[in-house]
């Protein structure tokens, strides 16, 4: 096949460790233990697609049979070794693809096969890709081999080199018998030069932001970033430059700032621009999960924005847009973010619900605009127009924090559901009845006057109380807790005082539940009575009996 016919990514691939790039702690130590004798029983390659797993492999294999030696391998002129492992036709190198050979008898052919020496080269070696293929029968016919392979005349032997993708479908017994290297995602700014070299190396017409958009796309992997390359230069005529407009119809995505400017009119409240702008970014092809997941990157960048710098976004954002962005962040609050983070995750299982998915983030966006539109930095509500529709969705976040608890504690407060606004005289009526809850203790007074036994039974038992103030509960809870609790007790708390309350969590332990305390206070009665002369004297003439319950004079 001639070189110039192949697409970029056979073109171009590393033939020596000099050629990889982004994995230079690892070319150093393999050929350290090359050039001191100290060469594994296996090799393990392990990463992401496309970043130099079997690239690496048949690089090892050259450098382990080459006829020039470790201290001066081929570079450019190969022996015949290194020429027919790069072709993949060395008689005793090996390579087998285990997602279609998993079974245990090719493993065995395999065993088989390495008795014979090798015939041209000091080591046998066989290159297995995607190892974690292979059944669990294959992993175990492989063991024995692993540990101790056949050493040949030649003073030579056996060699694996395994790559994989899915390094935890690998038995532990296997890891332990290979020297393991995680190959790292390659570097934005290095995958960037690459790309552009290559780029040079082509005549191809492609500007800088064009590259950076590939390799944001290609995720770090070479192979990736090469294939979107071949791709863009081949859709453009001969005097064609491929720009970031053109890039961005070719692979599927939409210009960042579009979507910063959705966001922002977002915050204002513009519906209408809001849902016009988007159809637009629509009408170009993009797909809904495309949008969500970019949607995501950028709530990121708005939350963490003081935190990273403008390489640390991976060639996401541009200097217009980085800063855009750094100068919109500092009006809106953490919070509102965090609610923004999950409504869209949410979104993310919602798209199969509804045939039509444009339809899905088109209510998603409607929801974030009536979310932001009342809450301020002090989680108060602006708008009695949206406050019902505002405190139903800050409920529903709610609830999922307590379906998951232990990963968001203290990351969102809930704001009491309103009910709707009655007439005037109700109102003031309702106002001259409102109840004072200033502690802990009046709180469950009140619900047993009002016979809320159920909420009474959850402050009590599982409910640790961090913080009592006016209109504010800080608790942390266990396990056990309803998961409607907040809800119950916010409409409650409403109810009886006509004023909202904030129920918020805590990673604090708190006070010792009401539950707890009591049944410290009866092991400690129950404590001193054993210890009292007369459960004592009690003891000598009923040997077998057992205190289980005491009660004060004044209890029943």
């Amino acid at each position: 096949m001639d070189k110039n016919s192949k697409v970029l990514a056979l073109k171009y691939r590393p033939q020596v460790f000099e050629d990889l790039i982004g994995q230079d702690i690892i070319a150093g130590t393999i050929i350290n233990s090359i050039k001191e004798n100290k060469v594994p029983n296996a090799y393990l390659f392990t990463g992401i697609r496309g970043i130099g797993k079997t690239t690496i492999a048949r690089i090892v294999a050259k450098s382990l049979n080459c006829l020039k030696g470790i201290d001066d391998l081929c570079k450019k002129d190969f022996c015949e070794n290194c020429k027919a492992i790069a072709n993949s036709n060395h008689i005793d190198v090996l390579e087998m693809d285990a997602a279609s050979k998993t079974g245990v008898d090719d493993v065995r052919d395999l065993i088989e096969f390495s008795r014979y020496g090798p015939t041209s080269s000091k080591y046998k070696i066989f290159i297995i890709d995607e190892v974690h293929m292979l059944s669990k029968q294959a992993f175990n016919a492989l063991l024995k081999t692993l540990e101790e392979p056949p050493q040949y005349e030649n003073g030579g032997g056996l060699k694996f080199i395994f790559a994989t993708t899915e390094i935890k479908k690998i038995p532990i017994t296997v890891l332990s018998r290979c020297q393991r290297f995680d190959l790292s995602r390659i570097k934005s700014s290095e995958l960037f030069k690459f790309i552009k070299m290559i780029k040079d190396k082509e005549n191809g017409k492609v500007s800088d932001e064009a590259l950076k958009l590939i390799v944001k796309i290609s995720e770090g992997s070479v192979r990736d970033a090469l294939s979107l390359l071949d791709r863009g230069l081949l859709t453009l005529e001969k005097n064609e430059e491929l720009d970031l407009m053109s890039a961005q119809k070719i692979f599927g995505y939409f210009d960042k700032s579009q979507l910063i400017e959705i966001f922002n009119l977002i915050l204002k409240g513009d519906e209408k621009n809001v849902i016009e702008l988007y159809r637009k970014i629509y009408d170009q092809g993009i797909e809904p999960k495309v949008f969500i997941n970019d949607f995501l990157e950028l709530i990121y960048f708005f939350k963490n924005i003081n935190l990273i710098t403008l390489e640390g976004t991976n060639f996401s954002l541009n200097d217009t847009e980085f800063s855009k962005i750094k100068e919109i962040s500092k009006n809106i609050d953490g919070e509102v973010l965090i609610l923004f983070w999950q409504l869209t995750i949410r979104t993310l299982e919602e798209l199969n619900i509804v045939s039509n998915q444009n339809l899905t983030i088109e209510m998603l966006l409607l929801r974030l605009m009536y979310l932001s539109s009342t809450k301020s930095k002090k989680n108060e509500i602006n708008s009695d127009h949206h406050s019902n529709e505002v405190n139903t969705l800050q409920v529903e976040e709610k609830n999922i924090s307590l379906d998951f608890k232990n990963d968001v504690v203290n990351q969102i407060k809930n704001v009491t559901q309103e009910k709707k606004i009655k007439p005037e005289t109700q109102s003031e009526s309702k106002a001259e009845n409102k109840i004072l809850i200033a502690t802990f203790e009046q709180l469950l007074n009140v619900c047993s006057e009002k016979k809320e036994m159920k909420l009474k039974y959850e402050l009590e038992k599982n409910v640790n109380l961090v913080r009592f103030e006016k209109n504010r509960i800080e608790i942390s809870f266990n396990d056990n807790l309803d998961k409607n609790f907040v809800k119950d007790l916010s409409l409650k708390l409403f109810d009886w005082t006509n004023e909202r309350w904030i129920i918020s969590f805590s990673k604090l332990k708190g006070e010792k539940s009401i539950k707890e305390k009591k049944d410290n206070v009866k092991i400690e009665l129950i404590k001193n009575a054993k210890n009292s002369k007369l459960y004592k004297t009690f003891l000598e003439k009923f040997k077998d009996a057992n205190l289980i319950d005491v009660f004060k004079k004044d209890e029943k």
